[in-house]
Formats: C-alpha cells, structure tokens, sequence
C-alpha cells in the first residue's frame, strides 16, 4: 500500500532551457520543505539527487545543523522530517537503494509541468499504489525538467498538475506537496 512510497528530488540530470543537460543548485527549501512535506505524508524516503560535491558539502552542512547540532534541539519537528532525508549521487543509486531495502525495484513515477501524451490520471496511479504491494519513487525535476532518457525508464507518466489559469509555474515544494496530497490525501 503506501507504507513503501519513496520521493527523489533529481538536480542531476536536468534540461536546461536550451535542452541541454545541466546541474541545477540545491536550496535549502529543497531539503526542509520537501521533507517536510514527505514526512508529513508517510513518505518512506526522500532522495536528493545531485552529483556536484560543491552542493552535496552544503546540504551536509545544513543536515549536521539540524540532525546534530542546536537546530535539532530548537526544532525536534525539522530534526524528524529530515530523518527521512538522503542525499545521492545519481538516480541509478536512489533505485539501487531502494531495491535493496526493499527486495525488488520500484515502480518508477516520472512527473513533469509540460503536457504531453499516455500519462496516468491521479486517480489510476494512487489506485495502483494502494493495491500493489510494490515499492514506488515518484520522481520531481528542477529547472527545466527532466530528460526524455528518465522518462523512458519510468513505469507511470503522472498527468501534469494543471490549475484553471494559463499560467504554470508551480514551485517543486508546491508540486510534491499537491502530488502527494491527490496521491494519498486523507488515505493516510
């Protein structure tokens, strides 16, 4: 059901607005908000992927404050939330994470703001999570999104987050949180 639910952050790799392939930076609400969030929803992990160690030495930083240091203290609620936190180098080592915690690979759900063909409602996919009794990574790109070759690994393409506006520019933070929401809302 969803007590096997896992997120990744990917900053690596990521289109740039050209389509190029780029690192994005992590920022600190990368780490507090989105663990927040997956916490608050049961999520079982939430992964941060970034390949640069320049980014990596930060959020370590950040995580020593909170985990170790006087920001645990100060705020035993953020030192929960980020217990469910992990930092990775690639993709490949969130999916051999899993895998081996788990026994099996996740199911893996590639979701993006761009329209686009052959993708599952909401509905279906939170169905097939309850009543499976696989893992799932629900996967969320920076900057420009996700590369097509993650896309093509992926076993569900999500249905983008769509509002009654033209406009659609929702925040990453704002994206997993409405995800998980209509993934899992009250189920919990």
């Amino acid at each position: 059901m969803f007590d096997k639910l896992y997120v990744a952050l990917i900053h690596y790799p990521i289109l740039k607005k050209d389509g190029s392939i780029v690192s994005t930076a992590v920022t600190n609400f990368d780490v507090h908000d989105i663990s927040r969030t997956c916490r608050t929803y049961n999520v079982k992990n939430y992964f941060l992927v970034t390949n640069l160690p320049a980014q990596r030495k930060i959020v370590e930083k950040v995580l020593d404050y909170w985990l170790n240091g006087y920001g645990g203290e100060f705020n035993p609620n953020r030192k929960e939330a980020l217990e469910i936190f992990k930092i990775k180098n690639y993709l490949e080592d969130v999916i051999e994470e899993i895998e081996k915690n788990e026994g099996e690979r996740p199911k893996i759900v590639f979701t993006s703001a761009k329209a686009r063909n052959n993708v599952v409602s909401f509905e279906e996919l939170k169905n097939q999570i309850k009543d499976s009794d696989h893992p799932f990574l629900i996967l969320f790109g920076t900057g420009w999104g996700m590369p097509e070759e993650i896309r093509e690994i992926s076993d569900y393409d999500l249905e983008p987050i769509r509002a009654n506006g033209e406009f659609n520019h929702l925040s990453v933070r704002a994206a997993v949180a409405i995800t998980l929401d209509r993934l899992i809302g009250e189920i919990v």
